[in-house]
């Protein structure tokens, strides 16, 4: 059994981020990475951003769906942090020699009004604590080769967290069921894949409520202005310049990025 290193395993994949030069998996030379442990190495991922100046502005789920567990072999959800330097604001494009290997996915975003903590929220405490929903972009960027991990390697990696983008103006959730919510994913005008909110864990909201019981495991939880991104409707696709992205939520909006 290898010692496990946190902080020193964190700036591997720091150093693989900074450089734009993807790494072999954790697990490869520690089998014996656990999930606990992963956490602990994303926390250290994460204060090294914010020891450069960003700003956590909110979470992400990952692997919610049961299409992104198959594209990646693993069969959990897990979660990693935003930080106000990867948002890609309305307009701007995605500026792909910024990451390593991108991938897009369509997501619905959900700003919180207040804040969300405890071992027993539920998705009906997650919607009466939302001000407002949007839809969204999330940028993938594993720094991992060839998107090769385990789940305790890409929990490490703050969950492949790189870039987000919200489109339009927000929506208030009352009133929509987001389970039947349907979106429908488009690479440069061609449609890639159609889903509904129950693909994200049954509900939307019942993913961000999974992720502040977790949370609360770690005596953590989620702000007030926060931004969540609930996971995925759809498996994620890579995307290069001169690409263009689009997911449309009915009854939420819809969301274009284009690739540069």
């Amino acid at each position: 059994m290898t010692v496990i290193a946190p902080d020193a395993l964190a700036d591997r994949l720091i150093g693989a981020a900074r450089d734009r030069r993807a790494t072999t998996p954790l697990t490869d030379d520690h089998p014996d990475l656990d999930i606990a442990t992963a956490y602990t190495i994303q926390d250290a991922v994460v204060r090294a951003r914010e020891a450069q100046g960003a700003i956590v502005a909110g979470a992400k789920l990952g692997l919610t769906s049961a299409a992104k567990q198959q594209q990646m072999n693993v069969d959990s959800p897990l979660y990693g942090w935003l930080t106000d330097d990867m948002l890609i604001d309305t307009g701007a494009s995605l500026i792909c020699d910024r990451y390593i290997q991108p991938r897009c996915e369509p997501e619905i975003a959900f700003l919180l009004g207040r804040d969300l903590q405890g071992p027993d929220v539920s998705a009906a405490h997650v919607l009466a604590a939302t001000e407002l929903v949007f839809p969204a972009i999330d940028v993938l960027d594993s720094r991992f080769a060839g998107y090769r991990f385990t789940l305790s390697d890409v929990i490490a990696d703050n969950s492949s967290c790189a870039g987000y983008a919200l489109g339009g103006q927000g929506t208030s959730p009352v009133g929509i069921d987001l389970r039947l919510v349907g979106c429908a994913f488009y690479r440069n005008g061609a449609l890639v894949a159609t889903a509904s909110g129950a693909a994200v864990l049954g509900h939307p909201a019942a993913s961000v409520a999974w992720l502040v019981r977790e949370l609360a495991q770690r005596d953590r939880g989620l702000e007030a202005g926060q931004v969540v991104l609930a996971g995925s409707m759809t498996e994620a696709v890579a995307v290069e310049p001169g690409d263009t992205v689009t997911a449309r939520i009915d009854r939420i909006g819809s969301i274009t990025l284009a690739c540069v």
